[in-house]
């Protein structure tokens, strides 16, 4: 089939990659418009556009996606399917033009963790269980009919990081066994079943560690952040100074002495916070304007005795 194929991040790649490798043919991408970042305000492409770009594949940045100059090209293709993966919302006038219609891969199974972050709160929330799914757009954000799911355990050690790899490798093998499943007409939709729950996407203010829970619920939220954005708290130094803090791992430690909130730090290069039920030790963090440290590596230039946890 001729495809378009519209995508944004690292995990979008993975799977364009493997329709490249597929019997399937990619006749263009569609990504964002380049944007500045950095101090520098360097203008940055996005990781879908550099593999364009490498590939010689025709490539679409609109600014509005319902631009009759970009409908108008989109058509000009005549694709037999729109594939989207980590992109925008696509309107009606997009997302119905081919003749096989657009499907979706999503890093959840659906209908658990509709939204634009289910990979974080898939371990915030301590599941055992996720995977990936693709489903054919409709009106709705990830509510239309499933075509094909793929399931992974969530390991005790995962974090953000390591589950967005694992779950990009089976998405890319998906993506290609639903196309090649349309193409045979060998799938037939599904509607979503279950009660639904939400991802919705996550900001600064959403971050900072509530250390009024049990030990692994804070640990969880701490994975569900990791590497980024990350997961933050603030400490006092003894200037009464505010310094943020982004904590990357950390490990449960059942003490029925733990008092929540209190900081404790020892000699033995061991930093500990309590929580309802004990304390969580932290193993890896980054103060505001400084380097990633191990924890060993990071109390051995810098004393946290006396600071306290800003509430």
């Amino acid at each position: 089939m001729r495809i378009i194929y519209f995508g944004t991040p690292d995990f979008a790649v993975e799977s364009l990659d493997a329709i490249m490798q597929s019997r399937h043919e990619v006749v263009a991408v569609v990504s964002v418009p380049d944007r500045q970042a950095g101090r520098g305000q360097k203008v940055v492409f996005s990781p879908v556009k550099q593999y364009a770009l490498d590939h010689n594949l025709p490539l679409m940045q609109p600014e509005k996606l319902r631009d009759p100059q970009f409908l108008e090209q989109l058509a000009s293709y005549k694709a037999d399917m729109f594939v989207v993966v980590a992109f925008r919302m696509l309107p009606e006038a997009v997302w119905n033009m081919p003749t096989h219609g657009t499907f979706n891969l999503h890093a959840s199974l659906l209908p658990r963790y509709r939204g634009a972050a289910p990979i974080n709160h898939a371990i915030i929330n301590g599941d055992s269980l996720t995977g990936v799914t693709t489903f054919l757009l409709n009106h709705q954000i990830d509510e239309g009919q499933i075509l094909l799911q793929a399931e992974t355990p969530i390991r005790p050690d995962d974090n953000v990081g390591t589950l967005h790899d694992r779950l990009a490798a089976m998405g890319r093998e998906l993506v290609v066994k639903t196309l090649d499943g349309i193409e045979d007409g060998t799938l037939t939709p599904r509607p979503q079943e279950g009660i639904p729950t939400a991802a919705p996407k996550i900001f600064k203010d959403d971050c900072f560690i509530n250390f009024n829970q049990p030990a692994r619920k804070v640990v969880d939220f701490i994975r569900g952040l990791s590497p980024y954005p990350a997961a933050l708290l603030t400490l006092v130094n003894l200037q009464g100074e505010k310094v943020l803090f982004k904590i990357f791992e950390a490990v449960p430690v059942s003490d029925p002495s733990g008092t929540p909130k209190a900081l404790i730090c020892d000699e033995k290069k061991v930093l500990k916070i309590g929580v309802n039920d004990g304390f969580i030790q932290i193993l890896s963090l980054q103060m505001s304007g400084k380097r990633k440290n191990s924890i060993e590596d990071f109390l051995r230039g810098n004393k946290l005795t006396n600071w306290k946890l800003y509430t």
